[in-house]
């Protein structure tokens, strides 16, 4: 298990990641709310209502009045917001510290929302195809919060990180290796892991989306290597 707490990485374009900040604050925001009960039902009421349930998105069930507030393809968003614990929460919103001012700073404040929204759907989408208990609904932000990872992998593989390793030693270690385990970790879980609530193919498909919008959503890079536009 590694904890990211720093990298090294200086940002080129921006003068700072607004709007990475904007969707932390979002997210904590919809933990107090929920955490408190202020929303009704608290957290396990918010994920019927806004949580992804597969079988509620793909139309073989539907939810009881009331619940039915949320358009079930919105669900896809909303769900990226919500959480069922404070430390499920806590891990999502280090990772996303770490590491999303740098992707930020590599495509612009907008098209880092757009990404980062369309690889937390992606996510959702993957761990619904995948589900073997389509009626369990999925809430959290680790699927998008995935995709950044992915992104930094491709941005700034030699990248070196301080983090916790085994959540105690603290070491500074290269991105590759840091997120190739966490990668790895993934993946075994999926084929040899026993059942368990973490949504690991929305990890794999936010990841793999993260991957491959990189490219086309980064600004042109010049011969100098600084982004331009």
């Amino acid at each position: 298990m590694f904890i990211p707490l720093h990298d090294q990485v200086p940002m080129r374009s921006l003068k700072a990641p607004h709007l990475t900040r904007v969707i932390m604050a979002l997210t904590v925001l919809a933990w107090l709310i929920t955490a408190s009960g202020l929303f009704p039902g608290g957290i396990d009421g918010a994920a019927v209502v806004a949580g992804v349930i597969p079988a509620v998105l793909f139309g073989h069930a539907v939810l009881p009045d009331g619940y039915d507030l949320v358009p079930p393809s919105l669900t896809l968003l909303t769900s990226l917001f919500l959480h069922g614990s404070f430390l499920h929460l806590l891990g999502n919103m280090l990772f996303l510290q770490v590491f999303g001012d740098n992707v930020e700073d590599s495509m612009g404040h907008w098209r880092f929302v757009g990404f980062y929204l369309g690889c937390g759907a992606i996510a959702d989408l993957t761990y619904a195809a995948m589900a073997t208990s389509p009626e369990d609904p999925l809430i959290g932000a680790s699927g998008a919060v995935a995709g950044v990872i992915g992104a930094y992998l491709v941005l700034h593989p030699r990248a070196h990180v301080w983090g916790l390793v085994m959540n105690v030693l603290p070491l500074r270690i290269r991105a590759s290796w840091a997120l190739g385990l966490w990668l790895v970790l993934q993946i075994y879980q999926v084929v040899f892991g026993v059942e368990t609530s973490t949504a690991w193919w929305a990890h794999i498909g936010g990841f793999a989306a993260g991957v491959v919008l990189v490219l086309p959503l980064r600004r042109p890079v010049s011969p100098w290597g600084r982004p331009m536009g």
